[in-house]
């Protein structure tokens, strides 16, 4: 191996893998061995296991025994060791700490192809070799050999994507989490729990349906109740004139409907003043005694808050409603965008501002009008009367002799009548003080009657109708005329009292009680709940948006170009110089390894996860990184056609796609799922103060969400699931969404990467053949194997998400039972461990302690 040792290790381990750590001789300035394991050890592996993948050198693993040791001091541990010798070593000397069944050896020796540095060869096998089921069959393998050791011939298969398409996916999944930019639209209260709905329709809760919210004792309550009476009284004293008893009898004489309908006008103006004086009084976003007591003065009695809303049911309902948006699929800021209109929508105005609307429903110009003087008209049209009249005078007029007098008499009658529709019109009182004026018709009538009754009395001359006959006309024409009359009389009161319209006083009274009760309800009552409900649906909109930036942060690649990268040294060997970074490599922070060719290569490599540009680099969050020099390792893990592209080994073949149709939406589901599991522990903080709620934790949390994330799109284009998130505050909120945030289903390689699996299976359904592998190893190095076809061992691994699927079970049908089926990883292929001659490998029993 070259001398510059360049990282092989993954920057941060997957969860549940193998923790990998490099004890090879550190570059200058890099941290030594020790410091090494000390951060393996301080890796968290759950379950119980603790495994450990060494890379070591051969001719160093009696001096590092102190290390391996160390390993085990926090209790049992199982160690794969990748002991990496030179072409010139023919022997292996090994502790005792290495030896089966809690620890192996597998010996590789540097790389024998050209162009293909020692580090392409070591860092994919790392990744194999770390995966935990794999680890344990190696292990469980090497403990079936001779000594434990075995030098392994490999031949692996790797799906993966092209660097287009992973940016391509990730930057979609991002959108897909963050959404656009949206306006904050409407919500109305058919799309909001119940308990929100009572805060965005002004209805009224059931239990305080019978509520007396103007006690007739209180101010507001005797106005309401004395307008209430004047309007009765007036459409009493209207029922006694409009019939014929209020034109032919003294009754109407009694009654003054102009008066009734001015006190209709004073009490009504006098309820008005009242609520607005109740309205100016109270507000505020907090419900108080002192509230209380001066609304009790003003005549408004409230009640206790009712059963059907508290303070405390509000955040579990923005929760429900926040998960319902985003199980519906939502993007964060439209949720955002919903969530700002209900804070908008339930915000507590104040009381006041109902002002506008009492003015609305009674205000000035409505007062105007209803105790406005409108004219009593009656008698209908002119000529018609005329007309009419005449020609029952004319009938009358028909008796012979007694026609001249009885004809126009009855014009005469017709005439009086009309008068005495004037004098007692409804719209004068009694004492003339107020009079809306009036006309009713009484000239037309006498002078047609009396013009009727001369052309009758001549046309009963001419005529000379029998006696009887003349009397039964003259009867009937004054009944019709008596009888006109009063119709003309109910007709004009009643055009009258519609044009008046004091009953509108009721309805306008209605109108003013229901603006009171939703006053008391959303502006008194309700007040503290809303600015409750207001600031929290705020305060999660305000999160979820910068939730969104982060995520658009951490979806913007930022390509950097060859010309701005420092080049201070001189190219180095083909054998450093040629090594490339994988995609499981990728970190944020900016170090000294990327400042010369000998850790970026010959320069021809484009970075398409550094951080946008105005950003200062720094230190990835996360777990410490295993390995302790710090760069990030660039293999060749990268696409064979892309920008990142660099040499692989013989036994690795390589086969990229541009992405399944199930890849972006499974990413978008992992993001959107952590997501709402992060939201989980906001909600605390928007119950104990919406204004306070830290912004900054959860979005720390969401980075670290994406960096999982886009880890594993890394690793194994995200079929593995999402790490389990403990440590729920409330599990039964989210069990309506346990379809949506269990992520442990996940779609088959096929779909995800676009590569389907037909070559692997046919690598793994073929003849065991020894053949097919390729040893890690020289040819001067083959006389040290064993020889025994029966001593060595084999694995073969694939990835669960390869067999996946309705096309996967057809495929792999036939399988052999050996098969280790991984959770995670991009590799599948065949691990053959070929054991040593028993005299090459030799186990020293004890060692000076010293400096290692």
């Amino acid at each position: 191996m070259s001398p510059r040792v360049l990282p092989v290790l993954p920057e941060r381990p997957m969860p549940g893998h193998a923790v990998c750590l490099d004890l090879r001789t550190p570059p200058a300035g890099a941290d030594d061995a020790g410091a090494a394991v000390r951060a393996a050890l301080d890796v968290p592996q759950p379950g119980g296991e603790r495994r450990f993948l060494v890379v070591d050198e051969a001719d160093r693993l009696v001096a590092h025994q102190l290390f391996y040791e160390r390993l085990s001091s926090y209790g049992p541990a199982h160690v794969v060791c990748l002991a990496v010798g030179a072409r010139s070593e023919r022997t292996l000397s090994r502790s005792l700490t290495l030896r089966p069944p809690a620890a192996g050896v597998l010996w590789v020796f540097d790389s024998t192809e050209d162009g293909v540095p020692g580090e392409a060869v070591l860092r994919p096998l790392v990744d194999v070799l770390s995966t935990p089921e794999v680890f344990d069959a190696v292990l469980r393998a090497l403990g079936e050999v001779v000594h434990g050791v075995a030098v392994p011939a490999v031949r692996v298969l790797e799906h993966d994507l092209t660097d287009e398409a992973r940016a391509r996916a990730w930057r979609q999944a991002v959108e897909g989490l963050a959404g656009p930019d949206v306006p904050a639209g409407s919500i109305s209260a058919e799309q909001v729990p119940g308990a929100l709905a009572l805060l965005l329709d002004e209805g009224v809760p059931r239990s305080l349906s019978g509520h007396q919210w103007l006690p007739p004792q209180g101010r507001a309550g005797a106005r309401l109740a004395a307008c209430d009476a004047a309007v009765g009284e007036a459409v009493e004293d209207y029922h006694r004139v409009r019939g014929p008893a209020g034109l032919l009898t003294g009754a109407g004489r009694s009654v003054d409907l102009p008066a009734d309908l001015e006190r209709v006008t004073e009490e009504l103006d006098r309820f008005r003043t009242a609520v607005a004086d109740a309205f100016g009084a109270a507000g505020g976003t907090r419900l108080t005694a002192e509230h209380r007591g001066v609304l009790r003065d003003r005549g408004v009695e409230l009640p206790e808050l009712p059963r059907e809303i508290s303070r405390a049911g509000i955040v579990p309902a923005l929760r429900d409603l926040t998960h319902d948006l985003i199980g519906k699929g939502l993007p964060l800021r439209s949720v955002a965008a919903r969530l700002s209109a209900l804070s908008a929508r339930t915000a507590p105005v104040g009381s006041a501002t109902r002002l506008t609307r009492l003015d609305a429903i009674c205000g000035p110009e409505r007062l105007r009008r209803l105790g406005a003087r409108y004219p009593f008209t009656a008698g209908g049209s002119r000529p018609v009367a005329f007309a009419v009249t005449g020609l029952l005078a004319l009938l009358a007029g028909v008796w012979p002799v007694l026609g001249w007098v009885l004809g126009p008499a009855v014009g005469v009658l017709a005439a009086g009548l009309a008068h005495l529709m004037l004098r007692r019109r409804p719209n004068r009182s009694p004492d003339g003080r107020i009079d809306g004026g009036g006309a009713t018709g009484a000239a037309p009538r006498l002078f047609g009657g009396l013009l009727g009754g001369v052309v009758g009395a001549a046309l009963g001359l001419f005529l000379d109708l029998p006696a009887w006959a003349g009397a039964v006309a003259a009867a009937v024409s004054a009944a019709a005329v008596v009888l006109l009359a009063l119709r003309d009389w109910s007709r004009a009161v009643d055009d009258w009292w519609a044009r008046a319209d004091p009953e509108e006083a009721w309805r306008i009274l209605r109108e003013i009680q229901e603006l009171v009760v939703t006053t008391a309800v959303h502006d008194w009552l309700f007040a503290e709940v809303r600015h409750h409900c207001s600031a929290g649906a705020g305060a999660v909109a305000g999160l979820l948006r910068g939730l969104a930036e982060t995520a658009d942060a951490h979806g913007r690649p930022h390509a950097a170009r060859k010309g701005d990268r420092p080049e201070t040294e001189p190219s180095a060997a083909p054998e450093t110089g040629t090594a490339s970074w994988s995609w499981e490599d990728w970190r944020d922070d900016g170090d000294d390894w990327g400042e010369g060719p000998e850790a970026w290569g010959d320069g021809a490599e484009d970075d398409l996860w550094s951080e946008p540009a105005g950003e200062t680099a720094g230190p990835a969050p996360g777990p410490p990184a295993p390995d302790p020099y710090g760069p990030p390792g660039r293999d060749a893990g990268s696409s064979a056609d892309g920008p990142l592209s660099g040499p692989a080994p013989g036994w690795l073949e390589r086969r990229y796609g541009d992405g399944g149709p199930a890849l972006v939406d499974t990413l978008v589901g992992d993001l959107v799922a952590g997501t709402v599991l992060i939201l989980d522990r906001c909600w605390a903080g928007v119950e104990r103060d919406p204004g306070a709620l830290a912004r900054a934790g959860h979005e720390q949390r969401l980075s670290e969400l994406l960096d999982e994330t886009r880890l594993r799109l890394e690793r194994d284009v995200a079929a593995s699931p999402p790490p389990r998130y403990e440590g729920l505050r409330d599990p039964d909120a989210l069990t309506s969404l346990a379809a949506f945030t269990d992520r442990s289903d996940r779609p088959d390689a096929a779909r995800l990467t676009g590569v389907a699996a037909d070559a692997v299976a046919r690598l793994l359904l073929a003849e065991d053949d020894p053949g097919r592998t390729v040893p890690l190893c020289g040819p001067e190095h083959l006389r040290l194997l064993s020889h025994d076809p029966l001593a060595a061992r084999q694995v073969r691994f694939v990835p669960e998400a390869m067999r996946r699927g309705a096309a996967g079970d057809d495929i792999w049908r036939g399988t052999a039972e050996d098969v280790v089926w991984t959770g995670a990883g991009r590799h599948a292929g065949i691990l053959r461990l070929v054991p040593l001659r028993a005299d090459v490998v030799h186990t020293v029993r004890a060692e000076e302690a010293g400096e290692p």
